[in-house]
């Protein structure tokens, strides 16, 4: 997907680098997933109770990611539909911000 690619490229600057998660393609931080391709969508890590989650969960069809979709979600992460897809560099943006922060617990 175009706006998939275009977001890897505007945070490998930042020490992401694409990979894979489920088999999906992925944006990792250190190692870690912080987004990831999920069928018409992207899913992001922004954790738990925080305004990014907050904000993406107002994203209409935005749900908690269930990468297995046998109802057990990760509650750091949201998926975030297609029709919102002027919003996912912002939410690609604080999945960063969150893995990078030494205090956060997601």
């Amino acid at each position: 997907m175009a706006e998939y690619q275009r977001i890897t490229r505007a945070l490998l600057g930042e020490g992401v680098v694409a990979g894979k998660m489920f088999g999906k393609d992925a944006l990792k931080f250190e190692s870690k997933a912080i987004a990831c391709l999920f069928e018409e969508g992207m899913a992001f890590k922004v954790g738990r109770d925080s305004e990014p989650m907050n904000r993406a969960m107002q994203c209409p069809g935005a749900t908690l990611y269930d990468p297995s979709g046998q109802g057990r979600p990760f509650r750091d992460w949201v998926a975030v539909p297609q029709s919102s897809i002027e919003r996912w560099e912002g939410f690609a943006q604080a999945a960063l911000s969150a893995a990078s922060d030494p205090d956060s617990d997601s």
